[in-house]
């Protein structure tokens, strides 16, 4: 294998490679940045200048692949490099931190031997609280601003005052580690697996605990604890109570808040707080969010004739929540979506923004099929246990089954994120030690809707 060199000595950059578990030597560029931009683009000098370490490094080497990068940080037409000292340092983190910023990196790659370079930018936009004298100044007392573009890294101290990004979560660390791994692919460097390479990083940014569920009897690994989904639910319902009407009926407001408490009190889950909520949206739709929040749909509940049947469909989310299918699901979703996430829900404050319109979203297209039929399973158990009739759940789901052979789906309709109704029904009579009758069978649907 050819030797790999890294044209920085930069620590950020340093880190993300070895957790990447890429071999490689560092060897430093000699060459200055330039910072005035003349005929070039922002993108164009980062470029050049990735490129311009890469030759020089290049030309010390008889062998081997050269990786180099160059970032500025960009606000109202202003470059923003690394500081000369503390004093810029502190005037540069105060001028960027008061309106949003783009932040642009450049890579280049030689190949030695093949005489092969390539040339590739990232670019991602920052935002960020204002800062104080003295924020500022306890920020540098932990962290060396002197070696970071703009002042302030995101996967260390500086989360705490980064609100969202836009764009790659490690471009902003320093290195755009996908469109990297896209360039090393065509010089045939293998890499580990993604999930590989983002497993150290999600594990030192947010704590990977492994607990024991009570629900499915296994061990499971999750990289957010309790207090940090409760934390990641709340912010994902402030983006949703921003997009979405709540039903302005206060008697089915406290009709839902009952039965759902209920069913809450005899869940296997009790350490967090549940939230019940009517959406005035027609779609025949439920959701349960990170953390305890329930979302109902009036459409939904202008289709239940029964405290019963209510009582089937919230158990049901809760529990997608028992069995922490949402926060499951966000971690498997992309490890770069769940970084950018985890970041901005760090700080107690600050706005959600696009990361939570994204989870929400992922989370309404439904669950993969064994955790509908266990959210079934379990959602019967807690609708008996909490003095309802759990035969109610199977009316309902009969109704969503008709509903299924009659309207085409929606994008967003209940029986879309809910697509396995016969086997759903089967699950609950299996449940409630009921067999299943013939008409169970032929029920299963062959074909598509109609």
């Amino acid at each position: 294998m050819k030797p790999i060199y890294l044209a920085s000595n930069s620590r950020a950059r340093r880190e993300l490679l070895k957790k990447s578990g890429l071999k490689f030597k560092v060897f430093p560029s000699r060459v200055k940045e330039k910072r005035s931009i003349g005929h070039l683009s922002y993108a164009g000098l980062v470029k050049k200048n990735a490129l311009d370490k890469a030759l020089e490094a290049s030309g010390r080497i008889k062998r081997g692949i050269v990786i180099a990068a160059d970032t500025i940080v960009v606000q109202d037409k202003k470059i923003f490099g690394k500081p000369a000292d503390l004093k810029g340092a502190k005037s540069m983190l105060k001028r960027i931190s008061r309106k949003p910023q783009w932040l642009y990196t450049g890579v280049a790659i030689i190949d030695k031997e093949k005489r092969k370079a390539l040339l590739s930018y990232e670019k991602t936009k920052v935002y960020m609280d204002s800062l104080t004298d003295s924020e500022i100044d306890d920020y540098f007392r932990k962290v060396s601003p002197l070696d970071k573009a703009g002042s302030f890294d995101i996967q260390g101290k500086g989360a705490f005052f980064i609100r969202r990004i836009e764009g790659c979560f490690y471009n902003v660390v320093g290195l755009p580690l996908r469109t990297l791994y896209r360039m090393l692919k065509k010089t045939g460097v293998k890499f580990l697996c993604l999930y590989l390479l983002f497993f150290p990083v999600l594990l030192a940014l947010s704590g990977c605990s492994t607990e024991y569920n009570v629900v499915t009897g296994e061990q499971e690994t999750y990289y957010y604890s309790t207090d940090k989904e409760v934390q990641m639910g709340k912010a994902i319902a402030k983006e949703v109570e921003k997009e979405y009407k709540f039903a302005d009926d206060p008697l089915l407001k406290e009709r839902v808040e009952r039965v759902g408490k209920r069913i809450a009190a005899v869940s296997d889950r009790k350490e967090i707080n549940y939230s019940f909520n009517v959406l005035d949206d027609e779609e025949v739709n439920a959701v349960s969010l990170p953390g305890g929040y329930v979302y109902v749909n009036k459409g939904l509940l202008d289709k239940i004739e029964s405290d019963d049947e209510l009582a089937g469909v919230l158990a049901h989310e809760v529990g997608h929540i028992v069995a922490r299918h949402s926060i499951k699901k966000l971690q498997g979703y992309q490890g770069y979506s769940l970084l950018k996430l985890l970041a901005i829900v760090a700080p107690v404050s600050g706005e959600v923004g696009a990361a939570a319109d994204t989870a929400f979203t992922e989370l309404l297209l439904g669950y993969g099929r064994e955790d509908e039929l266990l959210a079934d399973k379990l959602g019967t158990r807690y609708a008996k246990l909490a003095g309802y009739d759990p035969h109610g759940m199977l009316k309902f789901l009969e109704k969503l089954q008709d509903i299924d052979r009659r309207k085409p789906l929606e994008p967003k309709s209940y029986f879309k994120t809910h697509p396995y109704v016969p086997d759903r029904i089967r699950v609950v009579k299996e449940e409630l030690g009921e067999s299943m009758a013939f008409q169970d069978y032929i029920n299963i649907e062959q074909e598509e809707h109609k």
